[in-house]
């Protein structure tokens, strides 16, 4: 009636000649009351279901201590062996379901223990390197394996080689090459690695057993306990000249051998104070530095009205950590009896 109306005279007009406020008819237009809820449909039970008494002796036989522990299947072919038959292997299912238990794997499994955190400490070159393996494509879908042992503290790639297929033999080969270049004593070195078949191959544990070489392996589905390799990866693969792909795997190298006669040598590295890595690994460092803080010196002396505070040349790492481990600080306070 008052739209009717209101078409005529207008909204408000309408509503005032009804006892109606403006505001509320308009808000009743255009939020209409909900429907009512209906009560949900409550359905007959199947003339062949199980009776309350039978669900329950179900829900009983599958706590018995032989069963308690094995899943519904298992439990349904025992009992079909023993001449019983009690309900479908779905119907366990849904009666432990109802019963607010978990209908998944209930069989009795090994947990295996945690594993430990790889914690590892280099206050020089030489002390721990990390090694992986990366793809790098070729033709037609064709992946090729570079392996790769970085130094941690220098950051300093001290191998690597570029081959067709993963092989421990290649890894075990590699890692004895880097091993008698850098004239590792023994028992000085730690070599980590993530868990793949050629980091855990029995041959390479083999050899840095016979070399006194202390091993070192992520947890299973940790990606950030190789860092550096990781890290390095990305430098790789990020360079402007590194291409999608390779038509052939002497391009490949030839890409690698720029590549990292560039990195040990000519890229300035954030991490190690803007140094070569090369220059950490061969402990040439320190003299650099000392010239670049001359340099800085000289510039402040000469202008110092530039400079809010005298600069100081990048600092140069003193220790590399793989998970370095946090330090908890606990503040105690004093009991003071004057106090209430």
């Amino acid at each position: 009636m008052i739209w009717t109306w209101s078409l005529q005279v207008g909204h408000s007009r309408a509503a005032e000649a009804f006892g109606v406020p403006a505001r509320t008819w308009r808000y009743r237009r255009n939020h209409p009351p909900a429907p009512p809820e209906r009560e949900p449909i409550r359905r007959r039970a199947h003339p062949a279901a199980l009776t309350e008494a039978e669900r329950q002796h179900v829900l009983d036989v599958l706590h018995e201590p032989r069963f308690c522990d094995l899943a519904p299947l298992q439990v349904y072919a025992q009992l079909l062996d023993e001449g019983r038959y009690l309900c479908s292997e779905r119907s366990m299912y849904r009666i432990l379901e109802a019963a607010g238990e978990n209908p998944g794997d209930r069989r009795n499994q090994r947990t295996h223990p945690p594993r430990p955190v790889p914690r590892l400490e280099a206050t020089g070159p030489n002390q721990c390197w990390s090694w992986d393996i990366t793809f790098l494509y070729g033709p037609r879908r064709r992946k090729w394996q570079l392996y790769v042992v970085l130094d941690i503290f220098s950051r300093y790639v001290v191998g690597w080689t570029l081959t067709e297929r993963e092989s421990e033999a290649v890894a075990r080969r590699l890692l004895r090459d880097c091993y008698l270049k850098q004239n590792i004593s023994r028992d000085a070195l730690t070599v980590h690695a993530d868990r793949g078949a050629a980091m855990t191959a029995k041959s390479v544990a083999q050899l840095l057993e016979d070399l006194a070489v202390t091993r070192s392996h992520s947890r299973p589905r940790v990606s950030n306990d190789n860092p550096y390799s990781e890290a390095q990866f990305k430098t790789l693969k990020y360079r402007p000249d590194f291409p999608g792909h390779f038509d052939t795997i002497q391009e490949a190298r030839a890409f690698c051998r720029r590549f990292f006669r560039w990195y040990n040598e000519a890229h300035y590295h954030s991490a190690i104070g803007l140094m070569h890595p090369f220059d950490v690994h061969h402990r040439l460092a320190d003299t650099i530095r000392e010239r670049r803080q001359a340099v800085l010196d000289a510039a402040y002396d000469a202008h110092p009205e530039r400079f809010r505070t005298p600069p100081v040349a990048p600092l140069l790492p003193t220790v590399a950590w793989i998970n370095q481990p946090t330090v908890k600080t606990t503040i105690t306070t004093e009991h003071n009896p004057q106090k209430t």
